[in-house]
């Protein structure tokens, strides 16, 4: 074993040979902490060690991999079918979002296994207390409480079960290394062992890890790389629900979205998430707006809100939550350009209820609309949705699958719905129940909805 002295960057893994007192990568201060590494010799070194041969990509088995079924809908959906055998999760969030509570949930479920859960942060009987409470209730799961690499490691090649849960990446050291746990030295060693045994034994490992209180995924970012799913599961504190996203998958989609609910007996899936996000009836208000929107293939409805007030400061205010700054800089540059709006001595604020955040363009005409209506004072006709790109010359553009867009408002009793008129092409004849009013820009749908 040969040790050497390197200086990591504690903040995006960048090392270097001496220390600096700013990183060039990624421009912080006083990150670089010196960490003692420990090398093996090549492979060359090794007597008895055969060199890989490459082969023919024809000749590789192209076998149809079948998914591990997590037996949770929601899951399943974001993770594009299941787990897939062999593959390395990483489950990220907030301390106290439910990221434990989810995965006992999912061990819970997969009762034609005996799944392993090592819990490097709580102790077996604090586990137990957690599992009781959950409904269902793992029955079929084996614990362990350790830290150590090595002993992890023997662990997961001893068992038979086909899922294995680390919780948390964050708190394994390898003894071979003399940096302490946590640092980007263990986590790189940790994760990159790990996939090793992953790939060599077929199993599933899911790997908890911490976030930064930027939100940020604690740790290198060569973590997100050596992993072949990241899942994100976070949520707004104020609210019950969970959202649970595909930041990373090489197997499935990244689009997808996964809603829970917090109970008291665990986490609940929701079927209905459109409901989260509409207010109770159909009363209209001024300011506010319903958009249908798509998060990879589901439909959602979700209530848009804007108030537009007198400014009381030399610079007006401007704020949005749960969609892009700069799309609505955009859209106020349109209203004011093409449509002579004037917006510039007055504050604006916006509003996506729930705490979702969405980026999906075809909020763009409902988010124009909600500013309209505030800034006229005006409402819009009770039972009324819109969806729609916005272009700078005031056109209402057409967006993807707008008729999963269209059942769904049907399906949640919209009346009328303003589209663009070239996604309306798409339908031959009527909606039953539904008004749809296609047009091609901004203007039209104004004249239609404020006569």
């Amino acid at each position: 074993m040969k040790a050497r002295t390197v200086y990591i960057c504690q903040n995006c893994g960048a090392t270097s040979a001496r220390w600096i007192g700013r990183c060039p990568v990624c421009g912080e201060w006083g990150t670089f902490a010196e960490e003692r590494q420990e090398r093996n010799g090549n492979r060359s070194d090794r007597p008895g060690t055969p060199s890989p041969q490459p082969i023919a990509l024809s000749e590789v088995d192209a076998h149809v991999i079948e998914r591990i079924r997590t037996g949770i809908g929601e899951i399943d959906r974001v993770t594009g079918g299941g787990f897939v055998p062999g593959s390395l999760v990483l489950l990220t969030g907030d301390p106290g979002i439910g990221k434990s509570t989810l995965l006992l949930q999912v061990c819970a479920h997969l009762t034609h296994s005996s799944p392993l859960y090592i819990s490097g942060e709580e102790s077996l009987e604090q586990l137990r207390l957690r599992a009781c409470r959950l409904k269902p209730s793992p029955q079929n799961l084996l614990v362990l409480a350790e830290t150590e690499l090595e002993s992890v490691e023997n662990a997961i090649t001893r068992s038979p079960t086909p899922v294995v849960i680390v919780d948390s990446v964050q708190t394994l050291y390898s003894s071979e290394l003399e940096s302490p746990a946590g640092s980007v030295t263990q986590v790189r060693e940790a994760a990159a062992r790990l996939q090793r045994i992953a790939k060599q034994t077929g199993k599933v490992i899911v790997l908890v890890g911490h976030v930064t209180k930027e939100g940020m995924i604690a740790g290198p970012k060569v973590l997100e790389h050596v992993v072949d799913t990241v899942l994100q599961f976070d949520g707004e504190v104020p609210y019950a629900y969970r959202v649970l996203r595909a930041l990373k998958n090489r197997f499935g989609p990244t689009d997808e979205l996964g809603f829970f609910e917090m109970t008291a007996e665990g986490l609940r899936e929701l079927s209905n998430p459109s409901a989260l996000f509409l207010s109770e009836g159909t009363v209209s208000e001024s300011g506010v707006t319903i958009a249908v929107v798509l998060q990879g293939t589901r439909p959602l409805l979700v209530e848009v809100q804007a108030l537009v007030t007198p400014s009381s400061y030399t610079v007006p205010q401007r704020s949005i939550t749960g969609y892009d700054y700069r799309r609505l800089q955009m859209i106020m540059a349109v209203l004011e350009r093409r449509l002579g709006i004037g917006l510039r001595q007055y504050d604006l604020f916006a509003n996506v209820v729930g705490g979702l955040r969405l980026e999906d363009p075809a909020l763009d005409a409902a988010l124009a609309l909600a500013i309209v209506s505030s800034h006229r004072d005006r409402s819009l006709p009770p039972s009324t949705a819109v969806f729609g790109e916005l272009g700078l010359t005031g056109e209402l553009r057409p967006v993807r699958l707008p008729e999963l867009r269209v059942r769904e408002a049907q399906r949640l009793g919209i009346r009328r719905l303003v589209l663009p008129k070239s996604s309306a092409e798409a339908f031959s004849g009527s909606i039953p129940n539904i008004d749809l009013v296609a047009v091609d820009r901004l203007s039209l749908a104004l004249t239609h909805l404020f006569p």
